[in-house]
């Protein structure tokens, strides 16, 4: 039997930790971790925020040298050894993926860790992208102990996976 996909997906921050949170998908309340900065009203560049936001997932990538292919109706992407995502606001390819080598500032996506190994894009400053707005929220793996975030939201690896397959691409991530 197919399971139908996650119409909504909230996530709150914790009364205790700004850094901290909680994702509540269907059934589902997980511990998660978010940006330094705690949820932001106004995301920059930089500034360790959780865009407080309403976020369609746009597809998952993955590392298929360490996983095998998700299981999820979203569009997906093998993550290769080249691949890069542009943080420089001054470039024309802003908040967008990027091949490696490249001169601007970017953030390769093949980590020695296991946070990018499934990584769920979350259409943040998107179409089109403005310079400085932050770039590159993920729904991805957490480090231990739930350390924060660059911006993103994190939860545990053996969750990410579990989501991926309840999530579609009508599902919308919000951020209270």
């Amino acid at each position: 039997m197919k399971r139908r996909s996650l119409a909504l997906i909230r996530v709150f921050p914790s009364a205790l930790d700004r850094r901290r949170g909680r994702l509540l998908a269907g059934p589902l309340s997980l511990p998660c971790a978010l940006g330094a900065g705690g949820i932001v009203t106004r995301k920059r560049e930089g500034d360790g925020g959780t865009p407080r936001a309403r976020l369609r997932v746009l597809g998952a990538l993955y590392r298929p040298d360490r996983i095998r292919r998700p299981r999820t109706s979203l569009p997906v992407r093998r993550i290769r050894p080249d691949d890069g995502w542009c943080d420089a606001p001054g470039d024309r390819r802003y908040n967008r993926p990027v091949r490696l080598p490249c001169a601007a500032s970017h953030e390769r996506l093949t980590r020695d860790d296991a946070l990018y190994d499934l990584v769920l894009d979350l259409a943040w400053n998107r179409s089109p992208a403005v310079p400085g707005r932050g770039s590159a929220i993920f729904l991805h793996a957490a480090r231990p102990g739930f350390t924060p975030t660059e911006g993103c939201i994190a939860v545990s690896r053996r969750h990410i996976a579990r989501l991926a397959e309840r999530i579609g691409p009508r599902t919308v991530v919000v951020v209270a």
